[in-house]
């Protein structure tokens, strides 16, 4: 797993409990005992990180390919998982330059995943917290990577619900996109309870449980991240309903998934 002296394994971490939801091995037997724990009242949780993760996909597609978008800035990366935003991007724009940012260590250690850019592109790793803005919009290294005079699609996937109100989300997603030009996008994908109320509290309760703030918002919570800018179509939908392309996640139903995600043109 590459260097873990700063890794801290006696507490679960939400990066390496989706990482367990997905299939991978770089979790800790701690992450794995709140995940099941997790699992236990949310039977369909893997088939919910499944189809979050092909919203990412389907929504890389469009903005390298149908909107011409050449720069992304990823916030909340999680630990690697083929294929990433970078592999998904350069597929259809080669030279597409992409900067993750995550706090916990352990994606730092699998960084080296995370830089294996085509030759015409380029692809860069800062590790900051989302709840502070500012560390990532000043960092040298994002300025070294992406002009922020041309259009970027900042990515916010899977990220925000552990992001509570006491925090300032909203805020937090407008200062990410202050600095990008016009032409800009949001994605945006989000844990809701609008299906399954008193089983997401359950949920809630199992993070919290962990020492993981989270926070689970309605569908009119989430519309508000996508204030003053333009939704693509089909607007914020549960995410297997946005522009599914076949590659769909088998056992996908609005309650099984419980998210909802959205793509934003920044005017």
């Amino acid at each position: 797993m590459g260097d873990t002296r700063q890794i801290d394994t006696t507490k679960p971490h939400p990066a390496r409990m989706y990482d367990f939801y997905l299939g991978g091995k770089d979790n800790y037997p701690v992450d794995q005992a709140a995940a099941s724990q997790v699992e236990k009242v949310f039977p369909t949780v893997k088939t919910c990180a499944r189809a979050n993760r092909l919203f990412m996909h389907r929504a890389t597609r469009f903005l390298a390919g149908e909107a011409g978008i050449r720069q992304f800035l990823d916030v909340g990366t999680g630990i690697p998982t083929r294929p990433n935003l970078h592999e998904v991007a350069q597929a259809s724009t080669p030279d597409a330059k992409i900067v993750y940012v995550d706090n916990d260590p352990i994606v730092l250690a699998h960084a080296d995943a995370l830089m294996r850019s085509l030759p015409e592109g380029r692809t860069a790793y800062i590790q900051a917290d989302v709840r502070q803005p500012d560390s990532i919009i000043h960092a040298e290294r994002l300025r070294d990577v992406l002009d922020l005079s041309q259009p970027v699609a900042l990515s916010l996937n899977a990220l925000l619900h552990f992001v509570p109100d006491c925090d300032g989300p909203y805020g937090i997603v407008e200062r990410l996109l202050e600095p990008l030009a016009p032409g800009s996008y949001l994605v945006l994908s989000h844990c809701t309870p609008d299906f399954a109320p008193e089983m997401w509290e359950k949920v809630i309760a199992t993070y919290h449980a962990g020492g993981i703030p989270a926070q689970v918002r309605s569908q009119d919570e989430v519309l508000r991240f996508f204030d003053g800018l333009h939704l693509v179509e089909p607007g914020v939908v549960v995410p297997h309903r946005w522009r599914p392309d076949g590659q769909i996640e088998a056992k996908a139903t609005d309650a099984a998934v419980s998210f909802y995600a959205g793509v934003a043109l920044k005017p």
